[in-house]
């Protein structure tokens, strides 16, 4: 039987010691691992994994810093959008809106909140699908989203198709790559492997990788002996079952990232990779896995391609400051007269450019 939640070993000194233990003996049995499956482990392992571990890691006390942690109006914002794909589509008497990297479901509590109050149809014909592979955030989510009832459900993937919504806060960046050096004229992939002390250390290797070698196909160009960075071949991966999930409808994904040219400019010599803990970026994953969040920037042309080939034309790529204005529009017009300083706060913060409106962008697809 598996262990409750409360029972999983979150301690970060043990879960982070226990994960490193697992990766060595995966590395001594498959040789050096590929970053994308190292990364994987670190934040997805369903016990010792840095995501698994609690839901301490976001906001002011936590790892770091997101757009749901400025306060409700981000999901109120986000609401309103969806709000208006569902009357755009025709009022459907089912729809569903799908989050990925739901966390401890407080976007999701924003998002809920919001469209009740907007408008009781669209929240009468809602299913709110959260996408989570994790069971100690399943729990998480079960017990903040509670009193919304059978409105609220897990994604399942036998789940019909219907009209409605896929979403993600600062999801893509989270999703494994790996990592790629050019070295005497050609990519290289730089892999995990363990020196005599069984420390973790970087091992340069041929690729072997059909889809990575597929990926890097479009980078072109001749680069900087010793340039580093990423390349994600899991897109498609990651958007069919949400896809499958949607008749028609809408995507979109907030987080940062370039658009492939700017992204892998010559002149970008080292990539984006960085870990977070406690407010503080570094640039050593390998350093107690499981203890730190990694993330890397988005390539929005990657992301543009994976969904154009499951049939969703794209829509918007604009940065977080100008999608959220246009957003609410109506919402600061209804403030006219009677203005919210708090939430004129949170408003300036999420699309300030000098604050999260510079640092993000808003990609929609649509189908």
């Amino acid at each position: 039987m598996a262990a409750r939640p409360d029972e999983y070993p979150i301690e970060g000194a043990a879960a982070t010691h226990s994960l490193a233990s697992l990766l060595r003996r995966r590395i001594v049995s498959e040789g050096p691992l590929p970053f994308a499956g190292f990364m994987a482990e670190a934040l997805y392992h369903p016990v010792c994994g840095y995501y698994a571990r609690g839901i301490r890691q976001v906001g002011r006390g936590g790892d770091f810093f997101t757009s749901v942690s400025v306060g409700p109006l981000f999901g109120e914002l986000l609401a309103r959008r969806f709000l208006r794909e569902w009357r755009e589509s025709g009022e459907p008497a089912r729809w569903r809106i799908i989050e990925c990297g739901a966390h401890d479901g407080t976007l999701a509590a924003d998002v809920l909140a919001a469209l009740k109050q907007l408008s009781a149809p669209a929240f009468e014909a809602l299913e709110y699908a959260i996408a989570e592979p994790l069971p100690a955030l399943r729990h998480a989510q079960g017990e903040k989203l509670c009193s919304f009832g059978d409105r609220v459900c897990h994604l399942s993937a036998a789940a019909e198709p219907l009209p409605g919504v896929a979403f993600g806060n600062e999801v893509l960046d989270a999703l494994p790559c790996h990592l790629i050096e050019w070295r005497d004229g050609r990519w290289c992939e730089r892999r995990v492997a363990l020196d005599e002390a069984e420390a973790f250390i970087w091992q340069i290797l041929e690729i072997s990788d059909a889809r990575l070698i597929s990926a890097l196909a479009p980078l072109g160009g001749v680069f900087p002996d010793g340039y580093r960075s990423e390349v994600r071949t899991s897109y498609d991966d990651f958007l069919a079952p949400l896809s499958h999930a949607l008749s028609s409808g809408l995507m979109l994904w907030l987080d940062y990232g370039f658009e492939r040219a700017d992204y892998y400019h010559p002149a970008r010599r080292e990539g984006t990779l960085r870990t977070f803990s406690q407010h503080r970026a570094g640039d050593d994953p390998l350093v107690a896995p499981g203890g730190c969040d990694i993330t890397a920037h988005v390539d929005f042309t990657a992301v543009a391609e994976a969904a154009q080939a499951l049939g969703w034309q794209p829509a918007a790529l604009r940065n977080q400051g100008s999608w959220l204005t246009e957003t609410a529009r109506e919402w600061l017009l209804e403030m006219e007269g009677k203005p919210q300083a708090a939430a004129l706060r949170q408003f300036q913060t999420l699309t300030h450019p000098g604050q999260l409106g510079g640092s993000f962008h808003a990609l929609e697809f649509r189908r």
